[in-house]
């Protein structure tokens, strides 16, 4: 019988069965996927896929995973965990390093090796690497090359069999390019670090392994991490960027179930090494973690030194600039707008902000004609890539997300950004808007961009929420009084007609809103229940606003709800919005867990990734970003 039918468990719950790689369909280096031609025992061919790094065609397997039915392809086995199987013998070691396994080893050389030392190659070839040396066409340099990928695949081996109990392939693959041949007696000497350096482990992991280690629940190593992660988990949770000293020590304590006393010591060691750091504000100690501080300073001081050292033109050459403007335009600029341009003017950084009507876009319009007239290169960006795209379509000029104008890229497993202290930004005025929904980090990472002698101007409105990211970047620097701003606070008429606009005014001054107006862009519908609102929600996408505003309003409707769960939630009306909306059933389909997609979707980015490329209407680029939204056109599950 087949097993596939017979579907064998391991003690974990999980599937699972051996065999030999006969071919690799597909494989991508950098993330380790793979699409493998797999001989089970029964001598049937079956596919397997997932994160299979350093595998080779003849290789031995074990593989743990579930059997999943692929709509295009089939049956297909999505692997969890794998144990590579070693050969033992003199035959199957010459298949493996002839498969290319080793660098270094070709066919020939392999036979050459095997000849010579037999079933104890691989002994010969960790232990006594000089001895390679003695065949001919290996010189002890290359042996000594060879002898070191072979460690390190050694070393790969070794991690996955240390924590296939605790994580998937793709994160043990992501720790061993961290740490690489060290990742097992490193995570067995200090757990805690893996919480600590490797993006995406949390401190309960590395508090289980630690505790299946034998290692001390009042240990330093496991105080010091505890003491990280409260910080972290309230920047990343909460949003902030440090914690008052005597919080900290308690909520430490507290979660880590230690004495107080405890965590001061691992706070002063912490503080000791850097690892964290400090700041006095009227009397009271905050604790920060270290490069949130850094963040911090350095955002400071670069905005002093923008400041300071951005050449502006003379008062009446800008009051010429303005008129200028309005006479070519024949426009007249509200006084608090006339301000706003000339404050950007004549200073290195100027905060413009105010809430939704009050003219910003205006401003901006302005002054990218004015600072284009003087001669000077000016860069529009964002944050997300639907404000950008927003901010594109009201200025008619090109504006990216943040991370796009900084270029980022991805190294090493790591996000970077090519624009920085070494390599600024061309242009001579950064113009960003949105800029609430800007972290700290995100904003260091900008002004590390902006070169010596230009100078940046920034707009949001201050009460909106803040970032999701640690700090509230717009609030603080607009409540230190230290830099230029203006608020723009007239509604004008056209934005007066605007129930949404006036409402949202009402609500920022402690009003109450009008919500007895049925006919005009803002109106409040009562509903008792989750489930009368979700089928009210549906009614309103599917026939009463196309009716209103035209069928072509449906692909610009977002709904938004503030809850995951529920009949109201965001989960339960993707599933209802696309029964009504793209109720089509066509076989060309992907299930993804529990949900299906299909062509005609209207889909959103979740999260930022910044390696993929893409391709439309003969622009090509790489990178999408958490809010870019789209539409599935075409579905290649493989």
């Amino acid at each position: 019988m087949s097993l596939i039918d017979e579907k064998p468990v391991n003690p974990e719950g999980k599937e699972y069965f051996s065999g030999i790689i006969e071919n690799i369909v597909y494989s991508n280096e950098e993330n380790g996927y793979a699409i493998l031609d797999f001989a089970i025992d029964t001598n049937e061919i079956v596919t397997v896929v997932g994160t299979l790094p350093y595998v080779f065609e003849g290789d031995s397997l074990t593989v743990y995973g579930k059997w999943v039915n692929n709509p295009k392809y089939g049956a297909q086995f999505k692997v969890e965990q794998y144990e590579k199987i070693m050969p033992a013998d003199a035959v199957a070691i010459l298949k493996y390093l002839s498969s290319g396994a080793v660098k270094g080893i070709g066919p020939k050389t392999a036979q050459r090796i095997v000849e010579q030392f037999g079933d104890e190659t691989f002994d010969v070839m960790e232990n006594h690497p000089d001895w390679l040396a003695d065949i001919n066409g290996i010189s002890y340099k290359k042996a000594i090359d060879i002898a070191e990928d072979f460690k390190n695949k050694a070393g790969m081996r070794a991690a996955m069999m240390f924590f296939r109990n605790y994580f998937g392939t793709t994160m043990t693959v992501k720790i061993y390019q961290k740490w690489g041949g060290k990742a097992v007696d490193i995570a067995k000497h200090n757990p805690y670090r893996l919480c600590d350096e490797i993006d995406g482990i949390g401190f309960e992991k590395a508090d289980e392994i630690a505790r299946e280690l034998g290692i001390e629940s009042d240990s330093a190593e496991r105080v010091m991490s505890g003491v990280r992660y409260v910080l972290n988990f309230n920047a990343n949770q909460n949003g902030h960027t440090c914690l008052p000293y005597d919080r900290l020590v308690q909520a430490s304590a507290m979660m880590l179930e230690v004495p107080e006393s405890r965590v001061e010591s691992a706070i002063e060691v912490l503080l000791k090494f850097e690892k964290i750091a400090y700041s006095i504000y009227d009397g009271e100690k905050y604790i920060f973690d270290k490069v949130l501080y850094d963040s911090e300073k350095y955002i400071s001081e670069k905005l002093l030194s923008i400041d300071k050292n951005c050449i502006n033109p003379d008062t009446s050459d800008i009051l010429s600039y303005i008129s200028k403007e309005e006479s070519e335009n024949g426009i007249k600029y509200a006084e608090l707008q006339r301000q706003a341009i000339k404050e950007a003017m004549s200073n290195g950084f100027m905060i413009l902000t105010g809430g939704p009507g009050t003219g910003k876009t205006t401003v901006v319009r302005a002054l990218l004609k004015i600072f284009k007239g003087m001669g000077m290169k000016v860069a529009l960006a964002a944050p997300t890539g639907r404000a950008a795209k927003r901010l594109s379509e009201s200025t008619s000029s090109e504006a990216k997300t943040i991370h796009r104008m900084l270029e980022m890229s991805y190294e090493s497993n790591d996000s970077v950004f090519l624009r920085d202290e070494k390599n600024y930004l061309d242009e001579s005025v950064v113009i960003v808007d949105e800029i609430s929904m800007a972290d700290t980090p995100l904003f260091c990472a900008l002004l590390k961009a902006i070169k010596p002698g230009a100078r940046l101007i920034i707009i949001g409105d201050a009460n909106q929420l803040p970032s999701v990211g640690a700090g509230n970047v717009l609030r603080d620097l607009i409540d230190c009084g230290r830099f230029a701003t203006v608020e723009l606070t007239e509604i004008f008429r056209q934005a007066k007609e605007s129930l949404i606009i006036t409402n949202a005014h009402k609500i920022n001054s402690g009003e109450m809103p009008v919500l007895d107006v049925s006919n005009n862009d803002f109106f409040f519908l009562a509903r008792k229940s989750d489930s009368e609102i979700a089928n009210t929600v549906v009614d309103l996408c599917k026939n009463r606003l196309p009716k209103a505003y035209g069928a072509q309003i449906v692909n610009r409707i977002q709904v938004i709800s503030p809850s995951r769960r529920g009949a109201g939630g965001v989960d339960n009306l993707n599933i209802l919005l696309q029964n009504a909306l793209n109720p089509s059933k066509t076989s060309n389909s992907y299930i993804h867990r529990t949900r299906t997609f299909k062509i005609g979707d209207k889909v959103m980015q979740t999260k930022n990734n910044y390696q993929i490329e893409w391709e439309k209407d003969s622009q090509k680029g790489c990178g999408v970003f958490n809010g870019d939204i789209g539409e599935i056109t075409e579905i290649n599950a493989r």
